[in-house]
């Protein structure tokens, strides 16, 4: 399977096509910034299709990032993928910034939890945590800080994302310090062309992936556990 994958979420502008079959990435660019998106993306784009030398037509499918993020960033990089997945006659689907910032180190089959999380701002965080194996240990969700550091139940995780030092920095004392920090500003783009490769279009649509917050009050506790795995 040929997977184009497109991330404009956070603070960069990255895109990949990658051959499943293979294994192989093809081609791939990512710059940081924090705006300018919308002028840096479809350049970028057609560099990575030319270096890998597929046509649009030759895709199998258009992966891309759908939030939590930047509300422009979004925006940008969906209409891309929508409009290039509609020209080309190709399906699109959407990966979440928390599954793919935790997806390369899942893929290190270690024991410790990963707690993914984002700076949501104003003290509050996006964030998930997972098991080793993947399973939710708690769903995506929008809390404050102090209500996240509640994670430290499940022992010490892998701390990753853009507010990984963040939580890092209140970690409880009397709890298991995090087995590692990682201050990621943008998750992997061959990460997210294998999440985008894993997921099926009709469970993982390509649209705007919104937390709500706090005192919106979607579930009575939003550091409930769940067992089934980590959705994209």
């Amino acid at each position: 399977m040929l997977i184009l994958a497109i991330d404009t979420a956070l603070d960069a502008c990255a895109a990949c096509v990658l051959d499943t079959g293979s294994g192989e990435v093809l081609a791939q660019e990512s710059q940081a910034m924090k705006r300018g998106h919308a002028e840096a993306l479809m350049p970028l784009i057609a560099r990575v299709r030319d270096q890998a030398g597929v046509a649009f037509t030759a895709l199998d499918r258009i992966a891309v990032t759908n939030g939590p993020g930047s509300f422009t960033g979004l925006r940008v990089g969906l209409s891309a993928a929508r409009g290039l997945a509609l020209a080309a006659g190709k399906p699109v689907v959407g990966v979440t910034t928390l599954a793919a910032f935790a997806a390369p180190i899942v893929g290190l089959g270690l024991e410790q939890p990963v707690v993914s999380a984002i700076d949501a701002r104003h003290d509050h965080v996006y964030f998930q945590a997972v098991a080793g194996d993947g399973s939710l240990l708690i769903r995506p969700c929008v809390a404050s800080v102090e209500e996240a550091l509640g994670a430290a139940q499940f022992g010490s995780p892998h701390l990753v994302g853009n507010a990984a030092a963040i939580l890092a920095g209140r970690w409880p004392a009397d709890a298991p310090p995090p087995c590692e920090v990682d201050p990621q500003t943008a998750p992997d783009i061959t990460w997210i062309a294998w999440l985008g490769a894993a997921v099926a279009p009709d469970t993982a649509p390509a649209r705007p992936f919104y937390l709500r917050a706090p005192d919106a009050k979607p579930s009575s506790d939003p550091l409930h556990n769940a067992s089934q795995p980590a959705a994209s």
